[in-house]
């Protein structure tokens, strides 16, 4: 019998796991949904929706007072992180894509009410190198082949006992496969992403749990 109800939770799919338990999820601000309701519907790529529950749960269990975002896209998770973080904490968030730097701007000016967010314009790899250590939570939202060229700043800036955290690390489950059966396109992403995992986890800054959490995620604490 027990062999019996394994095998069935197995054969469950795990899609339909996700969407019972975001079908539990409170939902967010009004606003906040509106905007995610406009950015699904062009194509305009945003943390998912159980990404934004652990992220909210982050935030309020660790209470950060300054966060870096890599990684701003039209400004979603950055308006995310601002409202259900405290009052006083101080957002930093880095984008380089031209055409959703404007779109973020405006979002902030309509819904950054208590003027959390600072946005950084330009190569999250040169603008790294300039920030000064402080920060005590790092989102990692950015171009995925260039997680493990961030993460050397990340570490520098990041304070002892503060959360890096790493968004979209399985690649839709490319990760996982060998590097033949990934597209010829794709395979220095894949290598990377391996790679940045490897290193997180051998890295002695850090404790790092990787979760399977939308489409992966890695929560490092610095140690």
């Amino acid at each position: 019998m027990k062999r019996q109800r394994k095998q069935k939770i197995v054969e469950i799919n795990e899609e339909r796991f996700t969407s019972f338990i975001n079908s539990m999820d409170r939902g967010n601000e009004p606003y906040l949904d509106e905007l995610e309701r406009d950015a699904l519907s062009n194509d305009v790529p945003i943390i998912r929706k159980d990404t934004q529950t652990l992220l909210k749960f982050l935030l309020k269990m660790q209470k950060p007072k300054n966060i870096l975002e890599v990684g701003c896209a039209i400004g979603f998770s950055a308006l995310l992180m601002s409202e259900y973080s405290e009052p006083d904490c101080k957002i930093t968030t880095i984008e380089k894509f031209e055409k959703r730097i404007p779109i973020a701007k405006d979002n902030f000016n309509k819904f950054d009410k208590g003027n959390k967010i600072t946005l950084l314009e330009g190569d999250a790899t040169e603008i790294l190198k300039e920030l000064d250590p402080g920060y005590d939570f790092i989102f990692m939202d950015a171009a995925k082949g260039q997680y493990i060229n961030f993460l050397p700043d990340c570490t520098r800036i990041l304070n002892k006992g503060g959360l890096l955290i790493s968004d979209n690390v399985l690649q839709d489950g490319d990760v996982i496969e060998s590097r033949f059966a990934v597209t010829r396109r794709n395979r220095t992403i894949h290598a990377r992403m391996r790679e940045y995992l490897y290193e997180l986890k051998h890295n002695d800054n850090y404790e790092t749990v990787i979760l399977t959490v939308g489409d992966g995620m890695t929560l490092s604490y610095k140690l």
